[in-house]
């Protein structure tokens, strides 16, 4: 009979009533949403699963089921600030305002 590791016991005891409200593409992208969430006084906790391969390791986002509604929002809410503000950077760039309708040709 295999031995259980108590580590990986004790992480499951500790993830459970915990849900996954997001994946993320990397660590600092869960840390992020992770302090997003707490600064929002919503409880939150990084999980690593690893995949087959080393390339593709998912980082999920877990928070206690009563908060997982409250959790989307507030990282939906997050997502539509980022892409404003990126969007708005994109359009600061493209097209240089013409400098010429600023200047006189008196």
């Amino acid at each position: 009979m295999a031995k259980r590791s108590k580590k990986g016991q004790k992480s499951q005891a500790k993830l459970q009533g915990f849900v996954v409200v997001a994946f993320a593409e990397d660590l600092e992208q869960a840390r992020d949403y992770k302090t997003l969430l707490e600064v929002n006084d919503i409880p939150a906790m990084i999980n690593e699963q690893d995949e087959q391969s080393e390339a593709s390791k998912e980082v999920a986002v877990m928070v206690p089921e009563d908060f997982l509604d409250e959790a989307h929002v507030i990282i939906e809410s997050q997502h539509a600030y980022d892409d404003f503000y990126d969007l708005a950077l994109e359009d600061e760039g493209e097209g240089d305002f013409d400098n010429d309708l600023l200047e006189d040709d008196f």
